[in-house]
């Protein structure tokens, strides 16, 4: 392996840290503000919109990031990414109406999509893959550190300081990231010529925003099965299809088909999709579990969900030295029997349980995210040369985050579904709504025995069919994974 004699490796890793922190801390420290921002700027018909906008944009471009890293190189593209994200967040500070921030939530999602992908490509570049594999613990602890520490910071801001804050925290962590990658990372001079697929880039930036708009907001601002959303849904699958015929055929594509003809690359990010479900999912509805049928607090319920967050980083350390040793079946199997435990404690999950049942649950889902996610992203970036790295990277993150839109559209309309069928079936004059009378000790007070237990007995019936909907995809992943081929996967090393 060829390093640039002036890479100093430790202090690029902390920068790179530093700044998947900033982009994973994000959506924990904003959901924490998001009453106080609310209630400020009025507009609660747009809260959603406040986290789809900024997971929207940051979906459709991590494909077109990672390839423009690979002709590019990683500096300029990582540099240009960030510094939209970062003047996004400066604007959402500055925000006046719930319109605004969701203009400026856009903006940062635009330059969110370069920060994941390669971040962990540079890692992929500046370590070998036996040290690849320990490496990627590390970058999955900064994961569990921010599930943790994203809401007790969002929370002591918006106490003592201004949500703006919240937006504007980034800043300094950012640039400071951007200095460590710029003094510290050397990257080979490249000779390639360079070949933008233009089209390549519009049609899958169209196609993409167009299905996962009807995603998010299907059900919600129209009707599924309503002319507009038949017709959003065929023009998204046509331009995408469009989009493979025009990819064949490019000189230089924007998404090399090629590199999912290696079954490893193909199942992991099958899985990556499936498990990207399974996580929305659990993430989603758990703590609504723990306060509203559990009767617990808001914290007991983070605490729940924290478990998950605590599970993963050690299953990522503990995967990357068995990767080495057993090779990617082996673990990922072991991963795909982690989630389908997990699921199945849910699905077994009552009233009664308790939050340490919905804490051993999360633990378990936590260790088969963290056993899947190192060992498929260490064998993609060995499994391609390094002119391919940054695109197999962020085909397997977009897989991840296309899972988390497909799993919110999925579990919010098998809630929302339950939660109807089961207020018909006692014909009762209840909403969905009412279900937000369950979420906190003081509305819960003022509901009659009656009428709470009604509520519950409907939430829980309907978080069963959720859990049942987690269990599912748990087994397919599991299935997915047995078709990994067997034994250790030759990888490359060539940096």
């Amino acid at each position: 392996m060829k390093l640039h004699k002036k890479t100093n490796r430790p202090l690029v890793l902390v920068s790179v840290m530093l700044a998947m922190f900033v982009g994973a801390v994000e959506a924990t420290i904003v959901s924490t503000a998001m009453p106080a921002i609310a209630g400020e700027l009025g507009g609660f018909s747009r809260y959603s919109w406040i986290f789809s906008a900024y997971l929207l944009m940051s979906t459709v471009t991590v494909l077109i990031y990672g390839k423009l890293a690979d002709l590019f190189g990683r500096k300029p593209i990582f540099f240009v990414g960030l510094s939209i994200f970062l003047f996004g967040s400066v604007l959402c500070g500055f925000a006046t109406s719930m319109e605004q921030l969701i203009v400026f939530r856009l903006i940062q999602g635009l330059g969110a999509g370069a920060v994941m992908p390669i971040a962990t490509t540079i890692v992929g570049d500046i370590y070998s893959t036996e040290e690849r594999a320990k490496i990627q613990g590390y970058l999955s602890s900064v994961w569990g550190i921010s599930a943790v520490s994203g809401p007790v910071i969002g929370g002591l801001i918006v106490q003592y300081w201004d949500w703006k804050y919240v937006f504007w925290v980034n800043v300094p962590l950012g640039i400071l990231a951007m200095v460590g990658i710029y003094f510290f990372l050397h990257e080979p001079k490249t000779e390639r010529k360079v070949a933008i697929d233009y089209k390549g880039a519009v049609l899958l930036t169209t196609s993409l925003s167009i299905i996962l708009f009807w995603l998010v907001e299907g059900g919600q601002s129209f009707n599924r099965s309503s002319s507009l959303s038949l017709l959003l849904i065929i023009l998204g699958v046509a331009l995408f299809i469009l989009f493979i015929w025009i990819e064949r055929k490019a000189e230089d594509p924007m998404m090399p088909f090629s590199i999912w003809k290696n079954p490893v690359i193909l199942y992991a990010n099958l899985v990556s999709l499936t498990t990207g479900v399974i996580l929305i999912g659990v993430s989603s509805y758990l703590p609504t579990y723990v306060t509203g049928v559990m009767e617990q607090s808001a914290m007991i319920a983070g605490f729940t969900l924290t478990a998950m967050s605590i599970g993963w980083p050690i299953a990522s350390s503990v995967a990357g030295h068995l990767l080495i040793r057993f090779g990617t079946f082996t673990v990922s199997f072991a991963g795909g029997i982690s989630l389908v435990a997990g699921s199945l404690m849910f699905v077994a999950m009552t009233g009664e349980s308790g939050p340490l049942w919905a804490a051993f649950s999360s633990f378990f889902v936590g260790v088969g995210m963290g056993l899947t996610s190192t060992s498929f992203i260490v064998t993609i970036q060995g499994a391609v040369s390094r002119e391919q790295r940054g695109s197999a990277t962020a085909a397997n993150m977009f897989m991840r985050n296309f899972g988390n839109t497909v799993g919110a559209a999925i579990f919010g309309a098998v809630l929302n579904g339950s939660l109807m069928s089961a207020f018909r079936g006692k014909d009762l004059d209840y909403e969905v709504n009412d279900i937000n009378l369950l979420l906190t000790e003081e509305s819960r007070s003022t509901l009659g025995t009656t009428k709470m237990e009604i509520l519950q007995q409907a939430l829980d019936g309907s978080l069963q069919w959720v859990y049942v909907a987690v269990l599912l995809f748990a087994i397919i992943s599991l299935l997915l994974i047995l078709r990994i081929p067997r034994g250790k996967v030759v990888l490359h090393d060539n940096n």
